[in-house]
């Protein structure tokens, strides 16, 4: 009797630890999926602005912050002329507040403007009418003087979310991020411009740049010479991007689908 009750205690024991096992696992495989799942929906989920496009045109978009002063615009803009080369200013309804007469210079030279926001906020920080805000009161600006609405739009400090994005892209705009970036904002020389886009650039890039720096200015017809060289055409914004038929990857790269 007592052999027979130890070997059903034991046969009990077994039963009962071979269930927890299975139970954990089930467990485990459970949340691993649901994990996974839950990371694929946010991954699918998120809106990335434009960083670059998918192109076989050998052309590139040099881009040009305005949101300190404008000492270097004059200047800027005979380099511009000199290369018969136009871009891309995207610009800060409270810098156009101080600088109208050099949005209205921009803007005859026929150089595309854009909207930088209209106050340089941390937009990731805003909500999606307070997004809207910021995008309908600095184009207001850009149209009184120039004349004409833009829907092309950077968002500040290169922040964004699915808020921000949403904001514009639900009030036609395209939201454009950069590719290549000059670091121009940090004191950098042109050749140490140049330095971060050699070898690197290519079609479809987006070049950030910024005016009111040390040495954008004197450095700029050197750096549109060089890229030049690359055989790449240097474009405005709106000259790249796809307007309709296209997505955007995970790597942010605009895509064209309507050959799909």
């Amino acid at each position: 009797m007592f052999l027979v009750f130890n070997k059903q205690k034991i046969y009990t024991y077994v039963v009962s630890a071979v269930m927890v096992l299975f139970l954990f696992c089930a467990a485990s495989t459970f949340n691993k999926e649901n994990k996974n799942s839950i990371e694929t929906s946010s991954t699918a989920s998120k809106l990335l602005p434009i960083y670059n496009v998918q192109t076989d045109e050998k052309k590139v978009a040099f881009t040009m912050n305005c949101a300190w002063n404008a000492d270097d615009i004059d200047s800027i803009l005979e380099t511009l002329k000199n290369n018969n080369t136009k871009i891309t200013f995207f610009m800060v309804g409270d810098w156009i507040d101080k600088f109208p007469e050099e949005v209205k210079k921009i803007n005859e030279e026929g150089h595309e403007i854009a909207s930088h926001s209209n106050t340089h906020p941390h937009v990731n920080n805003l909500s999606y009418e307070e997004n809207i805000k910021q995008l309908e009161e600095s184009n207001k600006k850009i149209e009184n003087i120039t004349g004409n609405k833009t829907n092309i739009y950077r968002a500040p400090y290169g922040e964004y979310n699915n808020t921000v994005i949403k904001a514009a892209q639900d009030n036609g705009y395209y939201c454009i991020q950069w590719s290549l970036d000059t670091l121009d904002y940090t004191g950098l020389t042109g050749e140490e411009m140049w330095n971060r886009l050699d070898g690197k650039i290519k079609s479809g890039d987006i070049i950030l740049s910024h005016n009111g720096t040390k040495h954008t200015a004197d450095s700029l017809d050197m750096l549109i010479k060089n890229i030049k060289s690359k055989g790449l055409e240097i474009v405005p914004i709106s000259k790249l991007i796809y307007k309709d038929g296209y997505k955007i990857n995970n790597n942010g790269t605009q895509v064209q689908t309507n050959n799909e």
